[in-house]
């Protein structure tokens, strides 16, 4: 059972690919938790929403890939500018015209292009535990540029992270990797969750949506990150096993915008810290008002 019931839920079809959506609250200003990687749909925000929309206007809706949103088939499909102009859509749906936005990881990489194209939607941007190309670390570089290789025998750890074992055995990755996101003891709860937001999807899926970070080049990512104008939070865990806080550092620096440190964290410290992440949210929210 959901702690608050939308006060909308709605659809909106773009392209023949229709996201579900739904809107929590009515006071300004707005806010959109934006969709992160497919692995996961909006219930990954279920600790935020109640507590933010007793203040905002909150936005939330299932990323193509996963919920209740359409699954579209080819590459193209989960490039980070489909991601970017569905959130456009959802607002202008909803009759948003302009927001903060909140982005996790993968999600980023749609905010910051946001950010960067159309500034006029866009109050502030909040980025959590960010997954940034400009500032990849050799072994991360190496493990994309290896996706499509084959698989090694009895794989173990980060060597699963190959088209080939998502095909063969997609819930046993979904295992390995939601363990990377909760590094924090006593994460049995958010894994749990996590696997069966991430088991309500396919590996085809999932092996097109990979598409996105290969697009998503150092140069381009840079470029757009150094465009951006809004006031800017980055928040980042110190204990972060899928993205190293070197990333959130390198971010925080190229949007010259704040940076928060939860010491102790891993991927996801708004399911695992949700009170401390919803307070920076709103101290945020309510800087931009001063």
């Amino acid at each position: 059972m959901r702690a608050v019931v939308a006060d909308a839920d709605g659809a909106v079809t773009r392209d023949g690919i229709t996201v579900r959506y739904e809107r929590h609250g009515s006071a300004a200003p707005s806010l959109v938790l934006l969709p992160t990687w497919s692995l996961v749909h909006a219930r990954h925000w279920k600790l935020q929403v109640p507590y933010l929309a007793r203040h905002y206007s909150v936005l939330s809706f299932d990323g193509r890939g996963n919920g209740r949103s359409d699954r579209p088939t080819g590459l193209a499909a989960y490039d980070p500018a489909e991601f970017a102009a569905d959130t456009l859509a959802v607002m202008d749906a909803t009759e948003t015209e302009r927001a903060v936005l909140v982005s996790v990881s993968r999600g980023v990489l749609w905010s910051l292009r946001l950010c960067a194209e159309h500034p006029e939607r866009v109050l502030g941007a909040i980025f959590i535990d960010p997954i940034v190309p400009f500032a990849f670390p050799p072994a991360q570089r190496a493990l994309l540029a290896r996706f499509d290789e084959p698989v090694v025998e009895d794989p173990v750890g980060w060597e699963k992270y190959k088209a080939a074992y998502w095909k063969a055995d997609y819930p046993d990755f979904v295992d390995f990797f939601i363990g990377r996101m909760f590094t924090e003891p006593h994460s049995t709860k958010q894994h749990e969750d996590a696997v069966a937001w991430a088991l309500e999807t396919d590996p085809a899926t999932m092996i097109a949506t990979n598409h996105g970070l290969s697009v998503s080049t150092a140069e381009v990512m840079g470029r757009l990150a150094d465009r951006v104008r809004c006031p800017t939070l980055v928040i980042h865990g110190s204990r972060d096993a899928i993205c190293r806080h070197s990333q959130g550092v390198a971010l925080a620096e190229r949007t010259r915008g704040a940076l928060v440190t939860l010491e102790g964290s891993g991927h996801c410290p708004h399911l695992r810290d949700p009170v401390r992440v919803n307070l920076l949210i709103r101290r945020f929210v309510e800087g931009l008002g001063r």
